[in-house]
């Protein structure tokens, strides 16, 4: 097994176990193969039903989307054959690969930033962009704590438990004394139902993936709602790139991006005007 530093161990992002294969680790976007002897597929179901409580059944409705949230919010990914049934998957079954995905909270990391999205001490609608590892949700994470701190009302529509790391109905990340987090629920459902009956501030949604999405965006700021919101995207031409991201470029949502990226192992980060763009 390769030595790692302790100051690597505290970076280890992913826990990667494949059955036939040996263990591998992430470290800063780096996959790191361990020396150890190959993961078995009965370790692989065992794994499962620990994270599940022995009971595999009760956390169904997250397996059927490829994961499950565990104590700490630390999410399972989960690879095998899906059972399909009426069009939809019912299951995994045979797990052939387990990638365990570790949450932390890095209070104070967006602190430098807060301030370069707000203008006359309010927050103003802001993109993040940044390809997957690069850090994007930690960081809404922390401006949704630092916000909700000053007393602003957010609302998180955290469709799939990442932003809180909801587990069993509970936020294992603090995002604040002044937030509401909507989880389970499609963004741009989430976004209109915050909208409607938190009186929301703040709408704080991770990872737009759908013309639907942008649609809600538009209407919460159309509602005088300021949006914090993350996108895949490796940088501003490759989010120009995207007819779902030029749309939104177009519609003038957004008066700042955050672009993080990878540089020698070590996270960057660039804030952007709207008007420095020519958008």
């Amino acid at each position: 097994m390769p030595t790692l530093s302790r100051e690597e161990m505290a970076r280890v992002e992913e826990v990667r176990l494949r059955a036939g294969k040996p263990m591998a680790l992430t470290v800063s976007g780096v996959a790191r193969p361990l020396s150890s002897p190959p993961v078995e597929q009965r370790e692989l179901e065992q794994l499962l039903q620990v994270a599940s409580g022995w009971s595999v059944h009760a956390v169904l409705d997250q397996l059927r989307d490829g994961y499950i949230t565990v104590e700490g919010g630390h999410r399972l990914g989960v690879t095998g054959t899906a059972i399909m049934e009426d069009g939809r998957v019912r299951t995994i079954c045979d797990i052939s690969s387990i990638n365990m995905r570790i949450a932390r909270q890095i209070k104070g990391c967006a602190s430098e930033i807060a301030l370069q999205l707000s203008e006359a001490s309010r927050a103003v609608n802001s993109l993040i962009l940044a390809p997957p590892g690069a850090g994007k949700t930690t960081l809404l994470r922390d401006l949704i704590r630092i916000w909700s701190e000053q007393g602003v009302r957010v609302a998180a529509a955290d469709e799939r438990g990442e932003l809180a790391a909801v587990w069993r109905g509970r936020p294992q990340m603090d995002l604040g004394g002044c937030t509401d987090v909507l989880s389970g629920c499609p963004k741009a459902r989430g976004i209109q139902m915050l909208l409607r009956g938190m009186n929301p501030q703040v709408i704080a949604v991770d990872e737009i993936t759908a013309p639907e999405d942008v649609r809600a965006i538009e209407q919460a700021v159309g509602c005088g709602v300021t949006v914090l919101a993350t996108a895949h995207a490796a940088g501003l031409e490759d989010m120009r790139r995207r007819a779902l991201y030029r749309d939104l470029l177009s519609a003038g949502v957004f008066e700042r991006f955050v672009i993080l990226g990878m540089r020698e192992g070590k996270r960057t980060v660039c804030v952007k005007k709207v008007q420095e763009l020519g958008c």
